[in-house]
C-alpha cells in the first residue's frame, strides 16, 4: 500500500449508502472490507465494534452498507444472510465471510490472508 493510501485509510468503519460510494472506495484503496448488514440484526450489531478493531489493526478500509439503501449490491454479490463480509483487493472481489459472527482475529486473518 502506498503511503498516500495509508494516510487516507480511515481507522473506523465508514457507512456508505450506494454502489457508487463502494466503487469509489474500491478504486481509491488497495483493500476494502465491505460489511453488508441489516438494522435489527443482533449478529450485525455485535460485529460492528469488531470491525472497528479490524480497521485500527490493519490497512483495510472497512465500509458498511445496509442493502435497504441500495439493493443492487445484495443482488450482485448474492447476499443470502447477514452479516456478510466481502473483501476487495486491487478492485477485485477476492473473498467473502458469511458464516455469521466472526471475532476480530478471524477477520484480521481473513483480510491479511487475502480473503482465504
Amino acid at each position: 500500500m502506498s503511503s498516500t493510501d495509508s494516510a487516507a485509510t480511515p481507522t473506523k468503519p465508514v457507512r456508505i449508502e450506494a454502489r457508487d460510494e463502494l466503487d469509489a472506495l474500491v478504486s481509491e484503496h488497495d483493500q476494502v472490507l465491505l460489511d453488508i448488514y441489516t438494522k435489527g440484526c443482533t449478529l450485525c450489531q455485535s460485529i460492528e465494534p469488531v470491525l472497528g478493531t479490524v480497521a485500527k489493526a490493519t490497512d483495510v478500509v472497512v465500509a458498511m452498507i445496509n442493502p435497504k439503501t441500495d439493493i443492487t449490491i445484495a443482488e450482485e454479490y448474492t447476499v443470502r444472510s447477514v452479516p456478510t463480509l466481502l473483501l476487495f483487493d486491487d478492485g477485485e472481489l477476492v473473498g467473502r465471510l458469511d458464516d455469521g459472527f466472526q471475532g476480530a482475529q478471524a477477520i484480521i486473518d481473513f483480510v491479511e490472508g487475502g480473503g482465504q
